[in-house]
Parts: structure tokens; C-alpha cells; sequence
């Protein structure tokens, strides 16, 4: 049987709950799809370091109901 892949939201869960802490993500109240989708201007991102049940929570204290992981990473031109 093959193995399940974690995405989105329940991936950032697994991440923290092992101890993957702090974790970037694209956040949003809504869904997960509307995390990814409004990331112009790196408005809408955050460090997530703990959830609950229900939330997860921002190292600057924000609550929000979905948090999907992302990279970021710096672009050197060469």
C-alpha cells in the first residue's frame, strides 16, 4: 500500500507536532487553496511556531485557520 503524501495544512500540523518549529507558510482564514493564491507582496505569509486543535498561530501571535508550508529562498543573479 502506498504512503499518503501530507500537503498543505495538515503537512505544517505534522511539522510542528514533531518539533519542525518555526515553519513559513502561506496562511489564510478560509482554505488552503486560498493560502497559495495570495502570496503577492508576501502579504499574506507567516512564521507559524504552534496550533491547536483548530488554529494555527504566528510567532507574532496571529491566529489563523489554515497554513500551508512554502520555501523561501534568496535568487542570486549570476
Amino acid at each position: 500500500m502506498p504512503k499518503s503524501e501530507l500537503t498543505g495544512s495538515l503537512l505544517t500540523r505534522t511539522l510542528l507536532e514533531r518539533g519542525d518549529t518555526p515553519v513559513w507558510c502561506a496562511v489564510a482564514d478560509s482554505c488552503d487553496e486560498e493560502a497559495i493564491q495570495d502570496l503577492t507582496g508576501n502579504d499574506f505569509t507567516a512564521l507559524i511556531s504552534s496550533c491547536d486543535e483548530y488554529s494555527f498561530f504566528s510567532t507574532s501571535g496571529i491566529q489563523w485557520l489554515c497554513a500551508v508550508p512554502i520555501k523561501i529562498v534568496l535568487i542570486i543573479e549570476t
